[in-house]
């Protein structure tokens, strides 16, 4: 096994740089944080790069002392590719206040959207998501899960997106990435035609002030949705794609409602409308 006990060790400062856009697309690799997202990879099979562990912390937990053993077992993982670091190492390569004690290095390659919906199994999924110029990184993490729990065939993100693997994207989408097709930084052309493949221009734009509500259409059928931006809303590209505005009711006053509710709203009411079927 390989033992790092400090955080200015070259390793750690490499890992640091995954922390941004830039070094991940770099080095090819980003990183998962956590006990629970490295468990969801490994019963899919998949394995990281390198994994960062802290053993006195994995043991204060029935969870973390049975994901140390399996790690350390694990015929897939060579002992150069378990890094045991102390506490103030781990501190410094994750972002959380408090350290769960485990860090993963994944290459950017294992997600890509091909490979992910090679493992997927066979199903009619009508909705294809499209977050158009989402930014705030717990709504999009948020956003990620829903549509995974909601068998959405894939995400298409624009390019002004935040980023879908920056770690508090990452940790709010819970092992999302594992089994959901996103496909990043897609022209307005690109998505066109991906939208002409899967739904044949059935585009709803979610806008709060539209007269047509999210239920009373077909969402048994291919479709896409549309969430624009937080603040700003939906970009003219978006509307030029749409084919139909959708809303949600909302009372009281309030002028709408968190990106991430609205997509939950409006992806198990297909759902609800194919299951009734």
């Amino acid at each position: 096994m390989v033992l790092i006990s400090s955080p200015s060790n070259p390793r750690i400062s490499k890992l640091k740089s995954l922390h941004t856009a830039r070094g991940r697309k770099k080095a090819g690799f980003f990183l998962m944080e956590g006990p629970h997202l490295l468990q969801a990879l490994l019963d899919a099979d998949l394995f990281p790069h390198e994994v960062y562990y802290q053993p006195e912390i994995l043991q204060r937990s029935t969870q973390g002392l049975a994901l140390l053993k399996r790690l350390l077992q694990a015929p897939a993982l060579s002992p150069e590719q378990l890094i045991e670091v102390n506490e103030r190492v781990i501190e410094a390569i994750g972002e959380v206040q408090t350290s769960q004690g485990l860090v993963s290095v994944l290459p950017l390659a294992i997600f890509q959207p091909a490979r992910i919906r090679a493992r997927r199994s066979p199903g009619k999924r009508p909705a294809l998501l499209i977050l158009d110029e989402l930014a705030d990184p717990g709504n999009m993490g948020t956003i990620l899960r829903t549509a995974l729990a909601a068998d959405v065939d894939s995400v298409l993100l624009t390019p002004h997106c935040v980023d879908h693997l920056s770690p508090k994207v990452v940790r709010a989408a819970a092992g999302a990435h594992i089994a959901l097709p996103i496909e990043a930084e897609l022209s307005w052309e690109e998505i066109a035609g991906r939208v002409a493949r899967h739904a044949q221009q059935r585009v709803f734009l979610a806008e709060a002030n539209s007269n047509e509500l999210y239920y009373k259409q077909d969402l048994t059928q291919p479709f896409a949705l549309i969430i624009g931006n937080e603040a700003h809303g939906p970009s003219e590209m978006a509307r030029a794609l749409a084919s139909q505005l959708i809303s949600i009711p909302i009372y009281n006053g309030v002028e709408s409602l968190n990106a991430a509710m609205a997509t939950g709203i409006i992806l198990y009411e297909a759902v609800r409308q194919v299951h009734a079927r």
